[in-house]
C-alpha cells in the first residue's frame, strides 16, 4: 500500500447525458450540461446520472484503442500494413509508461497510450461513486433507489474490472471527490478483485431480475451482472494470481457457476444463426440487436447527438487494404461496410483454428470474396462489374490442390494466368447466391484480378502478400461492418456487442475444468458446437454483413446502388477452399464426444505446437481454442491470455510480430509514467526514483 498526494489530478464527475430517464433508449436522450451537482440531490437528478452511465462505455469503441488494448499482441491478430499500434503487437521498447507519441517512437500521432484505459475509467467511477453516496439518502422510493444503485454498482464494478485486468493492482477511490485529490493509495491486486467482487455482487443482488429500466436489449439486467461476477471470480482464481489466490479458488469457482446458470436459466438458448448476431445487421436499432443472447452492448444509433468523439470507429479496424492492392478493382465507399485500414491481420492460428469443412462460424465471419465495382483500361481478360475481383481462399496446410499455382495482386498477376488449367472454377455471374441455394459451378476459367492462398506445398503462404513491409492481403472479419455510415469514414451507427450468453457458456465450462468436472464441461461447450454447425439447407457458399445495411440507406441511389451490388456478392470461397468438398446443404456436426482425449484434428495440432500435455492444459486450451472460433474479435483476447497464464506462450508460437513479449513483464500494462510523476509526499516534495519504482509494474 502507497499513500501519496497528487496535486492537479481531479476525479470529474461525468457530465449528465440526458434530460429525462424514461426514454426507451439512453441514446435518444439530449445531451444536457446545464446542471450543477446540486442537482444529484434530487431523486431526478440521480436517475439521470443513473441513465448517463450507459455513455461510459460507449469509450471503450471510439478510437484506435477499441483494439490496441484488447487485440494486439496475442495468438489472435497482429499487425496489417497500418503501423498506428505497432508497440501494442511488438511489445518493443515504444511500450512502455511514458505513451505512444511520435517522440516517443510511435508511427503517427493516433497511437493508443497505455494512459487511455486508466485514465477513461475514472470517469464512470466518478459518477458511480455519486450515486452510491447520495441514493441512500436522496431516493425513498425503494424500487427507483434499488434501480439506480444497481446500475451505480455495475458501473463502478466494471470499470475497476477493466482497470485490474488490465494494470493489476490500481487506485481504489469508492466516495465521491469534489476538489483536488490529494492522497492517492494503489491497492494491491488482490484488493483491486475484491473491490471489483463486491461491487459486482451488489449489482447481481439489485438489479430486478431481466427487467428493462433505461434502455431496449442492451440495457445492463441481472444477467449481465451475472456474467461479469463470474468474469471477475474466475480471474481472481486463474493463474495470474496463483500467487496469492489459493484461498479463494474453490469458493469463487463454485460461485461463478451459480451466477452464470442464472444468467444461462434466465436469458433462454442461443439465437439459433451466428450470422444473426453480426452478419445479418440491416441498419440501425434492427431486431438484431436485441437478441436475448446479448447482455451488454455499447449502444449507438443515428441520432446526431451520439455521433462525434466516441463514435463507433470499429470498422476501420479489420479490413484489407483493399482499396490500395486490387489494383482500384475494387474501390471502397460506403456501399461496402468496412473502411480498409488494415490494423488486425488474422495471424496463422486464427484461420487454422476452425474446421474448414464443418464449422459455419468460419464462413459467417470471415470476408473472402469482394465483387469489381470499377473496370480498368487494361483488361485483357473481360473482366465486368460484379465479377469477382478479389478472391481468399482459406485453405488448410495438408490441402494440394493450390501447388502449383500463382496468386498475387493486380499489378503483377495479370501474365501468370494465361494457362486455363490454373484458373479458379467460376461463379454462376448474374444468379447471386442466397441463403439456400446458390454455388460455384465445377468449369474452370474464371479470372480473378486478385487472389490469396493460406498454403501451398505445406507452407503458411498467405504473409508474403504484401506491398510493403507487412502484410495488406488478409481475410478480414465482418462483425462491425456497417452500411448504414452517411459517410465513408462517418461514424457506424450499429451497437458494438461487449457480452453475450455463448460466452457465458464458455466461462462456466472453464469452471468446471478448473474443478476437474470434464463431463459438464463438455455439455457447455457442445451448446456453443452446436449453434456453430451448419444447419440443414444452408448454402454453405452463401455470405453476407453488415454492408446490407446499404439497402436501407439513404445514399443507396443512383451509382452508389450500382456499387452496392457490384461490390457486395453474397459469396465466400467455401468450396475453393475445401476443394474435395461436393456442393452439399446437409447439416454438419461439431459435437465433442470425448473431452479433453481425442480431440478435433485441428485443436490436437494447436496443442501439440504450445506443449499442453495434461488433462487440464488440454482442457483450458480447447477452451482458448473455442473462445477464438466464438469470439473472435471480441475486444477481450488480451485479457483472457493473460487471466490464465497463456499469453506469453501462445503470442510467441502464433504471432511472428511479437518478438519482444517477456514472461513476468507484458501480462501486465505500464502504469502511466505521467501520473507517477504527479504524485508529491505527504511533505510535498517529489518521489524519489525509488518511490517512482515502487508504484510501476515489474520491468518497465
Amino acid at each position: 500500500m502507497k499513500k501519496i498526494k497528487n496535486i492537479g489530478i481531479v476525479l470529474l464527475v461525468m457530465m449528465v447525458l440526458s434530460s429525462t430517464s424514461c426514454s426507451d433508449n439512453f441514446l435518444d436522450e439530449e445531451l444536457t450540461t446545464k446542471y450543477s451537482t446540486e442537482y444529484f440531490d434530487s431523486p431526478k437528478g440521480l436517475e439521470e446520472l443513473a441513465v448517463s452511465l450507459y455513455g461510459n462505455i460507449r469509450w471503450h469503441y471510439g478510437f484506435e484503442w477499441a483494439y490496441g488494448v484488447t487485440l494486439y499482441g496475442t495468438d489472435e491478430f497482429t499487425t496489417g500494413n497500418d503501423l498506428t499500434n505497432e508497440m501494442w503487437n511488438t511489445y518493443d521498447n515504444r511500450f512502455g509508461p511514458n505513451g505512444a507519441t511520435v517522440g516517443t517512437g510511435a508511427i503517427n500521432g493516433n497511437a493508443t497510450s497505455p494512459a487511455a484505459l486508466w485514465d477513461e475509467m475514472y470517469y464512470g467511477i466518478a459518477s458511480a461513486n455519486t450515486i452510491i453516496a447520495k441514493a441512500e439518502t436522496v431516493i425513498t422510493d425503494v424500487r427507483v433507489r434499488n434501480r439506480v444503485l444497481a446500475h451505480a454498482y455495475f458501473m463502478r464494478g466494471y470499470n475497476y474490472y477493466r482497470l485490474t485486468a488490465q494494470y493489476g493492482g490500481v487506485v481504489l477511490q469508492t466516495t465521491p471527490v469534489t476538489t483536488v485529490v490529494r492522497n492517492f493509495v494503489r491497492s494491491s491486486e488482490e484488493d483491486s478483485w475484491k473491490q471489483v467482487i463486491s461491487d459486482l455482487r451488489n449489482a447481481y443482488t439489485l438489479f430486478e431480475g431481466e427487467v428493462y429500466t433505461y434502455g431496449k436489449g442492451i440495457t445492463w439486467t441481472k444477467a449481465t451482472a451475472a456474467h461479469f461476477l463470474a468474469k471477475a471470480l474466475l480471474f481472481r482464481s486463474s493463474e495470474r494470481n496463483d500467487a496469492w489466490n489459493s484461498s479463494y479458488k474453490d469458493a469463487d469457482i463454485k460461485e461463478a457457476i451459480d451466477v452464470c446458470s442464472y444468467a444461462i436459466s434466465a436469458r433462454g438458448s442461443l439465437t439459433p444463426n451466428y450470422s444473426d448476431l453480426y452478419a445479418n445487421w440491416t441498419g440501425i436499432d434492427c431486431p438484431n440487436e436485441q437478441l436475448s443472447e446479448i447482455l451488454m452492448a455499447a449502444g449507438h444509433n443515428g441520432d446526431a447527438a451520439t455521433v462525434g468523439r466516441f463514435g463507433n470507429r470499429t470498422y476501420n479496424y479489420f479490413a484489407p487494404q483493399f482499396s490500395a492492392f486490387s489494383g482500384s478493382w475494387v474501390r471502397r465507399g460506403v456501399w461496402i461496410g468496412s473502411m480498409d485500414f488494415q490494423r488486425c491481420r488474422p495471424t496463422e492460428y486464427s484461420y487454422a483454428v476452425y474446421d474448414h469443412v464443418n464449422d459455419a462460424r468460419m464462413w459467417k465471419t470471415f470476408k473472402t470474396v469482394y465483387g469489381i465495382n470499377t473496370l480498368q483500361t487494361s483488361n485483357p481478360n473481360g473482366l465486368k462489374l460484379g465479377d469477382p475481383g478479389i478472391v481468399m481462399i482459406l485453405n488448410t496446410k495438408n490441402d494440394n490442390t493450390y501447388n502449383g499455382y500463382t496468386f498475387g495482386c493486380a499489378a503483377t498477376q495479370f501474365p501468370n494466368w494465361k494457362d486455363d488449367a490454373k484458373r479458379l472454377p467460376e461463379w454462376t455471374i448474374g444468379a447471386r447466391q442466397t441463403p439456400t441455394s446458390g454455388a460455384l459451378t465445377t468449369k474452370v476459367g474464371q479470372f480473378s484480378p486478385n487472389s490469396l492462398v493460406l498454403y501451398q506445398n505445406g507452407v503458411y503462404v498467405a504473409p508474403n502478400f504484401k506491398s510493403t513491409t507487412f502484410c495488406n492481403f488478409f481475410a478480414g472479419i465482418n462483425k462491425t461492418d456497417d452500411g448504414s455510415r452517411n459517410a465513408e469514414r462517418g461514424d457506424a451507427h450499429r451497437d458494438v456487442i461487449m457480452a453475450r450468453l455463448a460466452e457465458t457458456y464458455l466461462l462456466r465450462a472453464e469452471c468446471y475444468v478448473r474443478l476437474g468436472q470434464y463431463g459438464p464441461a463438455m455439455n457447455d461447450l457442445n451448446v456453443v458446437r452446436s449453434r456453430g454447425q451448419w444447419k440443414a439447407g444452408e448454402n454453405r457458399s452463401y455470405y453476407v454483413d453488415g454492408s446490407v445495411a446499404f439497402v436501407n440507406n439513404a445514399l443507396n441511389t443512383g451509382t452508389n446502388a450500382t456499387n452496392y451490388i457490384n461490390s457486395n456478392l453474397n459469396m465466400n470461397t467455401y468450396y475453393l477452399s475445401n476443394p474435395g468438398v461436393a456442393v452439399t446443404t446437409a447439416a454438419s456436426n461439431l459435437l465433442l464426444t470425448s473431452f479433453p482425449n481425442s480431440l478435433p484434428t485441428e485443436d490436437e495440432v494447436i496443442l501439440a505446437k504450445i506443449g499442453a500435455t495434461t488433462n487440464y492444459d488440454r482442457a483450458l486450451n480447447f477452451i482458448l481454442n473455442e473462445r477464438t472460433r466464438e469470439l473472435l474479435g471480441e475486444w477481450d483476447r488480451w485479457e483472457t491470455l493473460s487471466r490464465t497464464g497463456t499469453l506469453v506462450k501462445r503470442t510467441i508460437a502464433y504471432n511472428p510480430e511479437a518478438k519482444f513479449i517477456t514472461v513476468g513483464k507484458h501480462e501486465l500494462r505500464p502504469i502511466p509514467q505521467a501520473f507517477i510523476d504527479g504524485l508529491l509526499n505527504d511533505d510535498g516534495t517529489n518521489l524519489t526514483a525509488e518511490q517512482k519504482k515502487a508504484w510501476q509494474n515489474p520491468n518497465y
